[in-house]
């Protein structure tokens, strides 16, 4: 009898995720698979693929080239090593300062009276009703020669008899990495902010008692428990700021450029979908090697397991 029971609930938990697993095969394996291809292949100069098995686009992607015209064997460019180098770096940058800034609004917020805990929550989740390329947008009018910030700062020096020229801010790598912050700053506050609100408040009496302060209790109590917060929160940062274009696109306009916009324009400018292909596989890999260390390290976080 008890048998039966656990075939009829094996079955039954079949049946309910087939269809789960039916788009999930539909949207990502093959979509995946068919990237995989393409990579392996060549571009004809009509700019189709010519399907067969190269390992030419990732040996270009690495900055080696058996094209040379200088009469070597073979020749090295760091164009797009210098390129996968930036977008690791940029990512772990906007990771940290998102952290940096996240924790001590969540914080806030989880130990603020809980009538007013709805208020500040809705106050961070506001940016996210607008379009994320007009939110880019505001930061390119912000940022610009003639924006509010240069006028404030214009106007600081001249009450203070300063001479002041125009900052240079936007088109740089300094306006990328803000607006990257700037961007993905509620995807750290709400798993952090979950996190801290979880803790039972007689974990912190227990610590006043055997005679923590208020430091000590921080780094003791708090810290650790929040941790699977801070992990998601990196997670959800980090993986899409790695693939992500739009910024990097209008705030570093051609003077940054990343994996996400180098994937971008080989498919829709050089018509290149091979190398292409290859670049969006080489950012999977590098994601996923970091993801897979992170989590290693720290654990998965809580919040997305239990998303």
């Amino acid at each position: 009898m008890l048998q039966r029971l656990r075939e009829n609930k094996s079955a039954q938990g079949t049946l309910l995720a087939l269809p789960t697993t039916v788009w999930l095969f539909i949207l990502l394996i093959i979509p995946l698979v068919l990237t995989l291809i393409v990579s392996f292949g060549k571009r004809s100069p009509d700019g189709d693929v010519i399907y067969t098995f190269t390992l030419d686009n990732y040996i270009r992607l690495f900055g080696y080239s058996t094209d040379c015209t200088n009469g070597q064997t073979s020749c090295f460019d760091p164009l797009y090593v210098n390129i996968l180098w930036r977008s690791l770096t940029l990512g772990f940058n906007t990771t940290v300062i998102v952290i940096l800034l996240a924790y001590p609004l969540a914080y806030f917020i989880a130990r603020a009276d809980p009538k007013r805990r709805n208020l500040f929550l809705f106050m961070v989740l506001i940016p996210l009703w607008t379009n994320f390329v007009i939110r880019v947008y505001a930061w390119m009018m912000l940022l610009r020669k003639e924006g509010a910030i240069n006028i404030v700062i214009g106007w600081i020096a001249n009450l203070l008899h300063i001479p002041f020229t125009p900052l240079e801010m936007l088109y740089t790598p300094g306006a990328v990495l803000v607006g990257m912050v700037y961007e993905f700053l509620p995807f750290m506050i709400l798993p952090i902010y979950t996190s801290l609100e979880k803790i039972d408040g007689s974990l912190y009496e227990a610590a006043a008692d055997l005679g923590a302060n208020a430091f000590k209790t921080f780094l003791r109590v708090t810290l650790p428990l929040s941790m699977p917060g801070v992990v998601a929160g990196t997670i959800l940062v980090f993986i899409p700021v790695m693939g992500t274009f739009v910024v990097s696109d209008l705030l570093g306009g051609k003077q940054v450029i990343l994996v996400g916009n180098l994937i971008q324009r080989q498919f829709l400018d050089a018509r290149d979908p091979t190398f292409g292909s290859a670049a969006s596989l080489v950012l999977m890999v590098m994601t996923l090697i970091v993801t897979y260390f992170y989590t290693r390290k720290f654990g998965f976080g809580d919040e997305i397991v239990a998303a």
